[in-house]
C-alpha cells in the first residue's frame, strides 16, 4: 500500500526507471549493430536519451536525436516505420510479462540547455546573479 502512495504524482517508480533504463540500452544497442532491416534506418546514427515507462510498463516512450541533431524528423518516421520491429527485437532481449507499446519523440533536452546557457549568457541575466551573490544579507533588515 505504501508504494501506492509513493508513486502517485511523486516521480516514477524504481521499476520503471529500471524498466526504462533497460529499455534504452537495449534499443541503443539494436539500432547500434543494425539488427532492423531497413537500409534507411541503419544508415543514421541515433541517441536514445531516455525512455520513459507508463506506470504499468505496457508503454515506453523512447526520446531520440540523430548524431548532430541533424534529419530528426527523417529519423523519427524511420523509427516508427520500424516500431514493431523494434518492439521485437527489445522484448526479445527483455524478460518482461508485457512487451511495451514503443513510443518515439525527439529528445529536446539539449535544445533547452542552449536555451538556458543562452539565457544565463545575457549581460541583464548575468548582472542580476551576480548581484544577488555578490551581498547575501542585503535584504536581511
Amino acid at each position: 500500500m505504501a508504494s501506492n502512495l509513493f508513486s502517485s504524482g511523486s516521480g516514477p517508480s524504481q521499476r520503471q526507471l529500471r524498466v526504462g533504463e533497460l529499455i534504452r540500452r537495449t534499443l541503443s544497442d539494436v539500432l547500434a549493430r543494425g539488427d532492423i532491416h531497413d537500409p534507411d534506418l541503419n544508415r543514421m546514427s541515433i541517441t536514445v536519451g531516455e525512455v520513459r515507462t507508463s506506470p504499468d510498463l505496457r508503454i515506453a516512450t523512447a526520446f531520440v536525436l540523430p548524431l548532430g541533431g541533424q534529419g530528426a524528423e527523417e529519423a523519427l518516421s524511420a523509427l516508427r516505420r520500424n516500431r514493431y520491429e523494434l518492439r521485437r527485437a527489445v522484448s526479445k532481449a527483455l524478460t518482461l510479462k508485457f512487451s511495451p507499446e514503443i513510443r518515439f519523440q525527439i529528445d529536446e533536452t539539449f535544445d533547452r540547455m542552449d536555451d538556458t546557457r543562452r539565457l544565463f549568457s545575457q549581460d541583464a541575466v548575468r548582472r542580476d546573479i551576480e548581484g544577488a551573490t555578490d551581498d547575501p544579507d542585503e535584504d536581511s533588515d
